[in-house]
């Protein structure tokens, strides 16, 4: 079924459509000239199995992602259920948003935060621009689970940080 040619959707509607689909939570980082970048993402995901591809979208104003794509190279921290301040303080503009952040370099030298479920450390692949945001697939070259065995991840649903409730059965 087509809709009506003047259908408009309007931002906030589909911001709030949007909402009802439950993502992880990630911090996109990069090193450049010895300064660590990054910001929180939420929409991330993986493109193909070989070669190893993930993708995340990033607004195309980012004060970051022109710092990283110098860089040709970014990791993905996929954050834990206890890590909610630390995905608040990548989303923030205009702020030191290492402050505090226990990190160490991966293989291709993008950093690491401490106590993470997991990363990905990547070499940008393509970029593709799309509306008022940029995708950026990215090609995995190392990954590692951190100490973080039993945590959960952190996850977004309808605008609110949530965890998952394990239930019994299939």
């Amino acid at each position: 079924m087509t809709p009506p040619a003047n259908t408009v959707i309007e931002p906030a509607r589909f911001r709030e459509a949007l909402g009802h689909y439950a993502s992880g939570i990630t911090v996109v980082t990069s090193l450049i000239d010895d300064e660590p970048v990054g910001f929180t993402c939420q929409s991330f995901y993986s493109v193909s199995m070989s070669p190893p591809l993930v993708s995340f979208s990033v607004m195309a104003g980012s004060a970051s992602y022109p710092k990283i794509r110098q860089a040709g190279r970014f990791a993905v921290n996929i954050l834990t259920e206890a890590q909610i301040d630390v995905s608040n303080q990548f989303a923030r503009r205009g702020t030191d948003k290492w402050q505090g952040i226990a990190w160490r370099e991966s293989p291709l030298g993008n950093p690491i935060i401490g106590g993470s479920l997991h990363w990905l450390d990547c070499e940008i692949y393509a970029e593709h621009a799309a509306g008022d945001h940029v995708i950026v697939i990215g090609e995995v070259k190392a990954l590692d689970l951190q100490d973080a065995a039993a945590a959960q991840p952190l996850l977004y649903f309808k605008g609110q940080y949530r965890n998952i409730a394990a239930h019994g059965g299939v």
